[in-house]
């Protein structure tokens, strides 16, 4: 009879504890539900106020994140309250849990900060043909933590903010003309001046080749088999690369036309007889 005494006892306790502790429950459990729909609301009017207002698209995307991240974690502070934690012991518990989380996620903080850095900096923004990292391509999003880069094959990339924003960057699209360089290898035999002559014609002929600064041609090297020219021009970004393509296969045709040899690797072999 004690034992099932004793057993009645703790049931009670528990009941008493458990209609205690439910009211707690049951709001948290609302209170986490609310704050999510009203986290989706809010995210929503970020982003219509953002379509409204001709901010920066990179602006844009690393702000609605952090808004999101921000948004998220004071929910979490305010279910756990709800469930009766003491805001002391919470403080206590968050600061042990962030040096614990920090020394753990050294690489995403300092992608973090790699984000912000790129956001104040703006060595490049959405949009732009970069190279960085090994990887060359047009920027499609750039994150808190990392940027995705569209590459030439329509891959994406994904790199860390920490390394973007410590590594080296070339920004094809922060100037709007881009010079190109080609070198150009004649025979030793052929008339120096009627090439040059060419290549000039040839951006000449080119209306996205831009005549302010003009085209130039120089002996860049007498080399070993060939007299190297190097030809410089300046396009517009947007048609750089058909300029390019364009002189290149124009130098082939109109070279074999005058007669103007380019050099090749060739093998001579004699044979000898006994």
């Amino acid at each position: 009879m004690d034992e099932f005494k004793n057993y009645e006892e703790y049931i009670d306790k528990g009941i008493e504890l458990v209609i205690g502790v439910l009211p707690n429950i049951v709001l948290a459990i609302l209170t986490f539900f609310i704050g999510l729909w009203v986290i989706r609301f809010i995210n929503k009017l970020i982003k219509r106020f953002f379509e409204k207002k001709d901010y920066d698209e990179t602006l844009e995307t690393f702000l609605q994140s952090f808004f999101s991240i921000a948004l998220k974690a004071l929910l979490f502070v305010l279910v756990i309250t709800q469930l009766g934690v003491q805001a002391s012991s919470l403080v206590a518990i968050v600061g042990a849990a962030g040096l614990a989380i920090g020394l753990a996620l050294q690489g995403s903080l300092a992608n973090f900060a790699g984000g912000v850095l790129i956001l104040i900096f703006k060595p490049f923004k959405v949009g732009d043909w970069i190279s960085a990292q090994g990887v060359d391509g047009a920027v499609k999003e750039i994150s808190i933590f990392n940027t995705r880069i569209n590459t030439f094959g329509n891959q994406v990339a994904i790199i860390p903010n920490g390394q973007l924003s410590n590594g080296n960057i070339i920004n094809y699209n922060m100037e709007n003309n881009r010079r190109d360089k080609i070198d150009i290898g004649i025979g030793y035999g052929s008339n120096i001046k009627e090439a040059k002559d060419i290549l000039l014609q040839i951006c000449a002929d080119n209306e996205n080749i831009l005549k302010e600064p003009a085209p130039e041609v120089y002996v860049g090297a007498l080399a070993d088999s060939s007299v190297n020219l190097t030809l410089r021009f300046w396009a517009a970004n947007e048609v750089f690369w058909p300029a390019h393509f364009y002189v290149m296969e124009q130098t082939k045709l109109r070279f074999d036309a005058a007669g103007i040899e380019i050099p090749f690797p060739q093998r001579v072999m004699h044979q000898v007889k006994n």
